[in-house]
């Protein structure tokens, strides 16, 4: 009985699953406790003492045994939960070190572009400094030239200053108030000088109301030469002028003497004779 007692232990001990376990050692225990009363039934009589108080033991042994049972299911269960505890925490702890790996990774490139964002930063102010270094000197630039073409305009027959007028009004007299662009400004400028320099290469004729010395007016005819010197006749060729242009504007003096050849220029120019040189008075300043 000793041999089966330890094989059937040894059994319990070794069992690979917690329920096979279990109903090995609860099959064990009620085993021994049928071993123990058949062996009081046929060793000691019904009446005897001695049976009665071992009856009694073994009654308390059964007790013991079940509560023990129930102990090592307890503790079985424990083990279970502790173990799926465990591996839920593993599956966790495996989650969040993946989670982290990845953070990791989201930082270093957060950081890589922030280098590289701060790389593009440091360029675009170095750029902005160069620009703005470019713009203070364009602004000076652009408000030399305004004012150079103030004078010019100051210097330009009276026609093309007329041409030029919608242009040369949007010139500002006070730059750092204007509301214009660098780039609306530099269009004005560039339009009347361009328009200026086709009439300087160009001679052109147009009629004009002229004062006269005596202070009288007349209606002439003028002959321009670009923008330095012109000449007007008028009165069926009997009055004359020469003009050219100064620093406070154009300056006409009359030239009845010369007032044939004017208006033979006149009328080559306007296809009334046939061309031919002309001596005409020239005054430069």
């Amino acid at each position: 009985m000793n041999g089966s007692f330890t094989r059937k232990l040894r059994i319990w001990k070794y069992g690979s699953e917690p329920g096979r376990r279990e109903a090995i050692l609860k099959k064990n225990c009620r085993t021994i406790v049928c071993v123990i009363i058949v062996f009081t039934i046929f060793c000691f009589p019904s009446g005897n003492p001695f049976a009665d108080e071992v009856a009694i033991q073994i009654e308390g042994t059964r007790t013991a045994l079940e509560k023990w049972l129930e102990t090592q299911r307890t503790i079985s269960k424990e083990k279970r939960d502790l173990a799926l505890k465990k591996e839920m925490l593993t599956e966790r702890n495996e989650l969040v070190r993946r989670e982290i790996k990845s953070l990791r990774e989201k930082i270093s490139e957060a950081e890589e572009s922030i280098a590289e964002a701060d790389k593009k930063r440091a360029a675009m102010i170095e750029e902005n400094d160069k620009l703005t270094q470019a713009s203070v000197a364009l602004h000076d630039t652009l408000n030399s030239l305004e004012e150079s073409t103030k004078k010019l305009l100051q210097r330009l027959p009276d026609p093309i200053r007329e041409r030029v007028k919608p242009l040369s009004q949007q010139i500002p007299d006070q730059p750092d108030q204007t509301k214009l662009t660098v780039a609306q400004r530099f269009q004005n400028v560039a339009g009347i000088l361009n328009e200026v320099n086709k009439t300087n290469r160009d001679i052109f004729v147009t009629s004009e109301l002229r004062t006269l010395p005596d202070g009288t007016s007349a209606e002439v005819t003028a002959l321009y030469l670009g923008i330095g010197q012109a000449y007007y006749s008028g009165a069926n060729g009997t009055i004359a002028g020469v003009g050219c242009a100064t620093d406070e504007g154009w300056s006409w003096k009359s030239a009845n003497e010369a007032a044939a050849q004017i208006a033979a220029v006149i009328s080559i120019l306007n296809n009334e004779q046939v061309a031919s040189f002309v001596q005409l008075p020239v005054e430069i300043k």
